[in-house]
């Protein structure tokens, strides 16, 4: 690590925030496509889906090529799939083409997760490997954050709304692109990008003790994020007539923006006290989400947000760093690839069902169903941790 710059992960976090600012970018601008294309709902939630698959479909087949072919190749292919994403939803003729938009960022995502948070981690220098997992997943989380503010006060302030967020998130990636370009490569002997081959993630024996909690914990985590990414904007215009762009973008930023402050105190806790603490935060989080659904009003959604994002962010991170701490290094970019795939079907899964049941029961009550089920599965996570660990903390590095 020694010939390397001090704060190269810094810049590799930088890389991997812009490209998950383009995976938000369209969630204050759902309710501008439904007038113009005239979807529903339910359409909303597949379009939205159709990139956590993305993201799964990459993760399952590429999550390990990181290991074999460097991390370098792997990101700079992501950041023109990212591109591609965006450049589609400039050029939009269609549903279809926000479908292929939502794909190729799905892509980027899917490149992006799991090698970036070990690129970072492994860019770290001795002793700054707890900043170093902050960095990463505070990159992921803060990018997410910040995609639907940037389209929102666009949207609401500026002109083009559906144009100018997506030319402003190329521009973000040209920089990143500049920044990947010029980083060292942390995988030894790695081999040319054209001998990649498709390979599952493994979880080696080490690994799989605690895997099962922490993926648990992401998946319930991520489905709240995918809520609040998906279909708030819709409850905030039906159910509390606020139609305000900036809010509706502030409100699912406050939500990664708590979870990234929610992951600082991730080394005052210890990871393994991370998770299941996480969880419990998560049921209080998901508790005023269902009162905010059940009443109509806005103040528990916005408590909803900070104290839900809070909870994912202390899961997030202490399952990342339980997970990576106990990863071999040859392992480490499939194993993260394989918690963040758990993790991305708790975006999908879930929010497609809210989508299914809003024809049915209506939005509020689809996601009373979704806040119950959500809540059974984060206390489950923290009650498998508790118990493998009988209630003691283990030693997390």
């Amino acid at each position: 690590m020694t010939d390397r710059p001090r704060r190269a992960y810094l810049g590799a976090a930088a890389a991997f925030a812009a490209c998950m600012t383009g995976t938000t970018l369209p969630t204050p601008l759902y309710g501008l496509y439904q007038e113009r294309l005239g979807f529903s709902e339910l359409m909303v939630t597949v379009v939205f889906a159709v990139y956590a698959f993305g993201v799964i479909g990459v993760l399952l087949l590429f999550g390990q090529v990181s290991d074999t072919v460097g991390r370098r190749p792997v990101l700079l292919c992501g950041l023109a799939c990212a591109a591609a994403g965006s450049a589609v939803f400039l050029a939009e003729r269609g549903l279809a083409w926000l479908f292929a938009g939502r794909l190729l960022a799905g892509f980027a995502a899917g490149l992006f997760t799991g090698t970036a948070t070990a690129y970072v981690l492994e860019l770290a220098p001795p002793g700054r490997t707890a900043r170093a997992a902050f960095a990463a997943t505070a990159a992921n989380m803060g990018g997410l954050g910040c995609g639907p503010l940037l389209a929102g006060v666009l949207a609401e302030y500026a002109p083009a709304p559906l144009r100018l967020p997506f030319l402003v998130h190329l521009a973000l990636l040209a920089g990143a692109f500049a920044v990947v370009r010029a980083l060292p490569e942390t995988v030894p002997d790695a081999r040319p990008a054209r001998t990649a081959r498709p390979r599952r993630p493994v979880l080696p024996p080490q690994v799989r003790g605690v895997f099962g909690p922490a993926a648990v914990a992401a998946f319930a985590g991520f489905s709240l994020l995918g809520l609040f990414t998906s279909v708030t904007p819709a409850f905030l215009a039906g159910s509390l007539g606020v139609h305000d762009h900036a809010l509706v973008g502030l409100i699912v930023c406050a939500a990664f923006l708590a979870s990234t402050g929610g992951q600082l105190l991730v080394p005052r806790l210890g990871a393994a006290r991370a998770v299941p603490t996480g969880c419990l935060v998560l049921i209080g989080g998901l508790g005023l989400l269902a009162l905010s659904l059940a009443t109509g009003t806005l103040a528990p959604l916005l408590l909803a947000a900070l104290v839900g994002g809070a909870g994912q962010g202390l899961g997030l991170r202490g399952a990342v760093t339980l997970v990576a701490a106990a990863a071999p290094a040859t392992h480490r970019g499939g194993v993260l690839s394989a918690l963040f795939v758990v993790g991305y079907l708790g975006i999908s899964i879930p929010v497609i069902g809210v989508g299914l049941l809003d024809g049915p029961l209506g939005l509020p009550h689809a996601g009373l169903v979704f806040t119950a089920c959500m809540a059974a599965l984060a206390a489950t996570s923290a009650g498998w941790l508790l118990l493998r660990r009988g209630g003691r903390p283990a030693d997390d590095h």
